[in-house]
């Protein structure tokens, strides 16, 4: 048919070469396609049609329509029919149609027509692209999927680019970054992330190298915000994302999905933390049962307390009105036992506003911590020279002040919080027994009413 042939000859140089260049275009499209004059007869037929249908070009050009071949006789008719009303008005048409394969069984084909005209503007033709209904819908369906993941989720979806650069961003995920959906496209994760930058771009580099890894996985990150910084945990999953177009898979980058569990596995940690708290004070007890001496009692009691609490213990006596003497403490260098103060009589020079004071002031606990000179605050307090962080509870048994028990955190560590003081104040009451049951005994320790 001219109309489909004549206007590629034109351009070639060479006789023909245009027709096979069609030929070739034709056979080469991932679509199936087929061609028919004005009179509704078929003139091309591609490779991709042949395999939905099994009828090969030879068997399907020069037909009229589709009857007594690849269509029933009662859909014959209303089939060409169909399409070749497509000449009389503009633009596509999309049909579904019940065609039949040559070995006899029939296939539901969605196809997409257009009319073609002539070099004078009339009616010449139509072609007729079409695939099974099944695999238009699969794509139907993975474009709903990107659209509703895109708009809707309740995940956060970010597609990350071969140079680890944010692409394309979803709502859900712009709102956990803090910022807007476009804001973050094209900017390194560093440039949101404070902490934790490093370890996503990591995990992003290995997708990209070895493929989808098996689970999720927990991400913690530190995110710059208008308010602050905050601290996140994100539930994250991976899929490397390779090109269907290419021979060899191509990355084109990484489709990173996550929720934030923060609540959760701050809550699991908190729950670990405290089963694990309350097991060390259950066997310090025990162990502390079998000393016969109470200050020996004491010892073991802080030496259970400190593990994954404090780095550092110490426990000052009272020894007379507004006067406090280091009686234990835990060696200054690094972690060890506690163990007793050698020349602990003489007493310690504590400011007024000292945080052991306003322990015993207050008959309660008090929570201090180190600006940015940690050492000179750590001097001027007369502590180990590695404590940022103290907890000074007060010691009391049957009414009266024994002393002051402190608790103490390098700066590596966090402050002490507000969960932190019912653990040290059921340590303190503890201890102020074991030396209540030494005062009874003769020892001499001073208490005030």
């Amino acid at each position: 048919m001219s109309a489909f042939t004549g206007a590629a000859s034109d351009t070639a140089s060479v006789p023909g070469a245009g027709a096979d260049l069609l030929a070739a275009l034709l056979d080469g499209m991932d679509a199936a396609l087929c061609a028919l004059d004005a009179d509704g007869t078929i003139t091309h037929w591609n490779r991709e049609a042949e395999r939905i249908l099994g009828w090969s070009a030879g068997e399907a050009v020069g037909r009229r329509g589709f009857g007594g071949w690849a269509a029933r006789s009662a859909d014959a008719e209303e089939i060409l029919g169909r399409l070749m009303g497509v000449m009389k008005g503009p633009g596509r048409q999309v049909h579904e149609l019940a065609l039949l394969r040559k070995d006899g069984g029939r296939v539901l084909v969605r196809s997409q027509a257009a009319g073609v005209r002539g070099a004078d503007g009339a009616p010449a033709g139509v072609y007729c692209a079409f695939s099974e209904v099944h695999v238009q819908l699969d794509l139907e369906r993975s474009v709903a999927l990107s659209e509703a993941l895109f708009e809707d989720a309740s995940w956060g979806v970010v597609l990350v680019d071969a140079d680890l650069r944010p692409a394309v961003v979803n709502g859900h995920a712009a709102r956990a970054f803090g910022t807007g959906r476009t804001a973050l496209l094209g900017r390194p994760l560093g440039d949101v992330v404070v902490h934790g930058a490093e370890e996503l771009e990591g995990a992003l580099q290995h997708v990209l190298a070895e493929g989808t890894p098996p689970a999720p996985a927990d991400v913690w990150v530190t995110l710059r915000t208008a308010s602050g910084e905050r601290r996140r945990c994100w539930r994250s999953g991976f899929l490397r994302l390779s090109s269907p177009m290419a021979e060899e898979p191509v990355p084109l980058g990484v489709a990173w999905l996550f929720q934030d569990v923060t609540d959760e596995r701050l809550a699991v940690r908190e729950a670990d933390r405290l089963r694990f708290r309350w097991s060390q004070l259950h066997r310090a007890g025990a162990a502390a049962s079998e000393c016969e001496d109470p200050e020996e009692a004491v010892t073991v009691l802080l030496d259970f307390s400190l593990a994954g609490f404090a780095d550092h213990a110490l426990v000052d006596r009272v020894v007379g009105e507004r006067r406090l003497t280091r009686a234990l403490a835990t060696p200054p260098g690094a972690p060890g036992p506690s163990s007793p103060v050698v020349g602990g009589g003489i007493p310690l020079r504590y400011g007024p506003r000292h945080p052991a004071f306003q322990a015993w002031d207050r008959a309660g606990s008090v929570r201090a911590s180190a600006g940015r000179t940690a050492e000179v605050w750590a001097e001027a307090h007369q502590w180990p020279g590695d404590a940022a962080h103290a907890l000074c509870v007060v010691l009391r048994t049957r009414g009266r002040t024994l002393g002051v028990l402190t608790f103490l955190r390098a700066a590596c560590r966090p402050g002490f919080e507000r969960e932190d003081v019912t653990y040290a104040e059921t340590v303190a009451s503890r201890v102020a027994a074991e030396l209540g049951v030494g005062l009874g005994g003769g020892v001499g320790v001073l208490a005030v009413e």
